[in-house]
C-alpha cells in the first residue's frame, strides 16, 4: 500500500515505515502529525484518485527531527558591469517516518 501526499508545495510517494524529508512543519520532535492532503492512494488492488474517497483518507507520520539542510552558495553576477552578489542559504526541513496509511 502506498499514497501520494502533498505538503509544502511538493508531492511525495510514501509507504508504511518510509522516511521522508519535507518542508518545515510546525511540530515538535516525537509528535505525530496527520497529513490529509492526499493526491492518490493504492491499496494493493486498485489506484484511487477520486477526491471524494480521498477526503476521508489520511497518513499518520511521526516527527523524527527538525533541522537545516547543508548550506548552498548562491552567486549572481552581471558581466562587464562589476556587479556581483554572493549569498548562502540553508533550507529548513522536518524528517518524518510514516506510521500508517488510513484508507477511510
Amino acid at each position: 500500500m502506498y499514497a501520494v501526499i502533498k505538503t509544502g508545495g511538493k508531492q511525495y510517494k510514501v509507504s508504511q515505515n518510509s522516511e521522508i524529508f519535507v518542508e518545515r512543519l510546525n511540530a515538535e520532535k516525537g509528535a505525530e502529525v496527520s497529513l490529509t492532503d492526499i493526491v492518490a492512494l493504492h491499496n494493493g488492488k486498485k489506484l484511487i484518485v477520486d477526491s471524494k474517497t480521498l477526503s476521508a483518507a489520511s497518513v499518520v507520520a511521526k516527527v523524527l527531527k527538525n533541522g537545516k539542510a547543508r548550506k548552498i552558495t548562491v552567486f549572481t553576477y552581471k558581466p562587464k558591469k562589476n556587479e556581483k552578489r554572493k549569498l548562502g542559504h540553508r533550507q529548513l526541513y522536518t524528517k518524518l517516518q510514516i506510521i500508517s496509511i488510513n484508507e477511510a
